[in-house]
């Protein structure tokens, strides 16, 4: 039994969550799932970055305080992760007594071990708003791609940007030139660091390609010292006299979520974060999953704070998918061009939603979420495919058999492909490639209705009874088998399925349904989706495209 880890992205809580940031942390729910199911010990934790530029700008606009902002969407949040059947052992907040000690106590350990430093620098101040301004409070032009571009990051390029590097600067508060005044900030030693993350990333195994590429391009330019604290006066206060007026920079602080919420669960289930975080006996596997634009935060800085600490467990999977687009444009809350998750959440089964989100998500490359396509994946798929095989073959022993299953054999050759999806899935799935798995049980599915169709049981209980019963107590043992490899994609599904054959928890191996068991309350698994909704779906976007985002 192995101990595995998974961090899931931190959303930051200043609006509702697009169909694009769901797409980006729904693999971890279905790694934790898998290897619960395996019987591995698992630790799934994540929560909502309650500090940080975009929930204090939110505040801002709205006139009230940040933690009204975080505790507004922090509830959504949890909701809406509820809903969608994810399983986090913990999913918490950044705003929290806890997590501040566990970052104050890591930040004074990177004092300690020499990885801080004092240093007066020149640093954006509005004239206008009387502030210093956090590097997001800063947007300009990038100096590599010439795009627009925040202090911070440009999310175009991925360049990670200083204010003072951008062109044409505005405040984004009130929109006029910011000047620069002078600070004094603690700085992270982050080149310190660049041999040591190197080998690291040299040696790693298990990232994705652009993690891979992005982080070289990343250490080929040299990496830089970066401030780890800001002039703010929300977040994690700074743990030194003399700077009772700074914060520290959240870009260290909402990293240290992963240990903090670990920490969080252990004094809370009297478990041990230390057999997740400290490299002992055990074999231990940590997962990060997130989406492009924090690859360098968990491949570089994440890494540089755990090695600058000291005996931590480093990442070793980062499952880092692309961007998704709408209907062939960039997702933008701005000009509410979004699929808001508490939207879809009304109006459609949680399945539908995962089931989608894995097998045409942004994996490997950029893909577009479409209402067509969405419509025709659960109608084709889902109900046409999987429910189909499931309805029509407990429908009809229910008929013609007073639903119990009938005495069988299953083949030889159906056992073996069925413990064979099981090993080929389940590495798939290890190596975080979920849309391959996914694809691999769905063919398996395809395989099952040609069998049922071929075998033609609906001639057979008329004419060789005993070679029906056998289609029928083979087909019981796919779908019993069904639950178990389409668990971790759409549990909700598989809840009621396992309900219906009344099979105990679920399983990463073969389990055979004995022969005479009665079925219980059989229901169809999917509804049929009217296409008329995906022109319905479609005015509604461009209605709320055509408002004032609000998001």
């Amino acid at each position: 039994m192995a101990n595995i880890f998974i961090g899931g992205a931190w959303p930051y809580a200043n609006g509702s969550l697009h169909l694009g940031r769901l797409a980006s942390v729904l693999p971890g729910d279905v790694l934790a799932r898998y290897f619960r199911a395996k019987g591995d010990k698992v630790l799934y934790v994540s929560g909502s970055d309650c500090h940080g530029t975009p929930v204090a700008v939110q505040a801002i606009q709205e006139g009230v305080s940040p933690g009204d902002i975080a505790d507004r969407f922090h509830k959504e949040f949890t909701d809406c992760f509820h809903r969608l059947g994810f399983t986090y052992d913990l999913y918490t907040r950044t705003d929290q007594d806890f997590h501040h000690r566990v970052v104050q106590d890591l930040f004074l350990r990177l004092l300690e071990n020499g990885h801080l430093y004092k240093q007066t620098i020149l640093q954006t101040y509005c004239e206008t708003d009387q502030r210093f301004l956090p590097d997001r409070y800063v947007e300009g032009t990038c100096p590599v791609c010439g795009h627009r571009a925040r202090g911070d990051q440009c999310d175009y390029c991925s360049t990670l940007l200083d204010p003072t590097d951008l062109a044409d600067k505005t405040c984004k508060l009130c929109g006029n030139p910011p000047t620069q005044r002078p600070t004094e900030h603690f700085y992270l030693a982050l080149s310190q660091f660049q041999a040591m993350l190197a080998d690291y990333a040299e040696k790693a195994k298990g990232w994705k390609e652009n993690a891979v590429q992005l982080t070289a391009r990343y250490l080929k330019e040299g990496l830089q010292d970066r401030a780890a604290t800001r002039d703010l006066g929300w977040g994690v206060d700074v743990p030194i006299e003399g700077f009772e007026e700074k914060k520290i920079y959240v870009w260290v602080e909402a990293v240290c979520g992963y240990l903090s919420a670990s920490k969080q669960w252990a004094a809370q289930t009297g478990g041990r974060w230390e057999d997740f975080w400290l490299d002992e006996k055990e074999e231990l596997t940590a997962y990060y999953v997130h989406g492009k634009d924090n690859i360098p935060f968990h491949t570089l800085i994440w890494p540089a704070l755990l090695l600058g600490a000291g005996d931590l467990h480093l990442p070793d999977r980062i499952v880092s998918c692309e961007y998704m687009t709408l209907e062939g444009k960039k997702f933008s809350t701005s000009r509410n061009w979004a699929v808001w998750v508490p939207y879809i959440l009304k109006r459609y089964q949680p399945d539908s939603i995962r089931y989608f989100l894995i097998a045409n998500g942004p994996e490997k490359r950029d893909t577009d979420f479409s209402w067509r396509e969405f419509i025709h994946s659960h109608n084709g798929e889902l109900l046409g495919a999987f429910g189909n095989f499931v309805n029509r073959t407990l429908v009809f022993i229910n008929k013609s058999f007073a639903g119990k299953v009938p005495a069988g054999t299953l083949s030889e050759e159906w056992r073996g492909a069925t413990e064979a999806i099981y090993q080929e899935a389940g590495a798939l799935i290890e190596e975080g490639r979920l849309k391959e798995a996914l694809d691999q049980i769905f063919s398996y599915v395809r395989q099952a209705n040609k069998y049922f169709d071929a075998q033609k049981p609906w001639v057979s209980v008329k004419v060789n009874r005993a070679d029906c019963e056998n289609t029928l107590y083979s087909c019981v043992q796919i779908i019993a088998n069904l639950a178990n490899l389409l668990q971790p994609f759409i549990p909700f599904s598989c809840e009621r399925l396992r309900g219906f054959l009344s099979l105990g928890q679920p399983s990463w191996q073969f389990i055979d349904t004995p022969a005479e068991l009665q079925l219980c309350k059989v229901e169809l698994l999917f509804e049929r989706m009217d296409v008329s909704r995906i022109e319905e779906e479609l005015d509604v976007l461009k209605q709320q495209n055509s408002e004032e985002g609000t998001h």
